[in-house]
C-alpha cells in the first residue's frame, strides 16, 4: 500500500511562485512513476508533470517554462516549483504514483489560488 501527503499549497498573485511536496509511503520503487496532476473547478484531472525512470520527466506544454518536478528516490519524494502562476493554475494539485504493476495512487490534493 501507498500513501501520498501533499504539501505547500496555497495563495498567491498572479506572477508569483509556490513550491508543492508531495511524501509518499509504502511500497515504492524508483522505477515507479511518479509525479503531479491537477484538477481545476469543472475540469477533468489533468497531467502536470511526471518523473520517469531514468531522470527524465514528462511535463504538460503550459507548465513548460515554469513548472519543474524533481524527485528524491531515497526520501520518496517529488516536488513541484511553480513560478509565473497564472490564475488559470487555480485548481487542486494532487500527487500520484503509478507502479509497474499498474497500480495507481493518488494523494487527497492541495489547493492553489492564484488571484490577485
Amino acid at each position: 500500500q501507498v500513501q501520498l501527503v501533499e504539501s505547500g499549497g496555497g495563495w498567491v498573485q498572479p506572477g508569483g511562485s509556490l513550491r508543492l511536496s508531495c511524501v509518499g509511503s509504502g511500497r515504492i520503487s524508483s522505477t515507479d512513476g511518479m509525479g503531479w496532476y491537477r484538477q481545476a473547478p469543472g475540469k477533468q484531472r489533468e497531467l502536470v508533470a511526471t518523473t520517469m525512470v531514468g531522470g527524465g520527466s514528462n511535463t504538460a506544454d503550459y507548465a513548460k517554462g515554469r513548472f519543474t518536478i524533481s524527485r528524491d528516490n531515497v526520501k520518496n519524494t517529488v516536488t513541484l516549483q511553480m513560478n509565473g502562476l497564472k490564475p488559470e493554475d487555480t485548481a487542486v494539485y494532487y500527487c500520484n504514483v503509478i507502479t509497474e504493476a499498474g497500480m495507481v495512487y493518488w494523494g487527497k490534493g492541495t489547493l492553489v489560488t492564484v488571484s490577485s
